[in-house]
């Protein structure tokens, strides 16, 4: 991802608290590695709880990660398709089109 690309907001936070930034990137990074599950699955798993608490930002940031570790379109919205039963189709809805967003650019 280019930076200009990059959310406004996403910019601020790292060049506000560069250290903070830092640690939760790390985060991430070491929580993906502690286990057997692949880092597209990883992040499938992690935007169907941003969708799940109907995080807009989260779920483009998924998004945008998911496709960057393989992951196609069709496994993106399968994905948040499968939520349907458990959070309802209105917020699912929503989830779609914010993948749409990443997605169709």
């Amino acid at each position: 991802m280019s930076e200009s690309s990059l959310p406004e907001q996403y910019k601020r936070i790292r060049e506000r608290f560069g250290d903070f930034f830092n640690a939760v990137g790390n985060l991430g990074e070491v929580l993906r590695t502690q286990g057997p599950i692949d880092e597209k699955t990883a992040h499938l798993i992690q935007l169907a709880a941003a969708v799940a608490i109907r995080s807009e930002g989260s779920v483009h940031s998924h998004v945008r990660r998911a496709l960057g570790k393989g992951a196609r379109p069709e496994e993106i919205y399968h994905a948040i398709i499968l939520l349907t039963s458990t959070i309802g189709f209105p917020t699912v809805s929503a989830a779609l089109s914010w993948a749409d967003d990443i997605i169709e650019k």
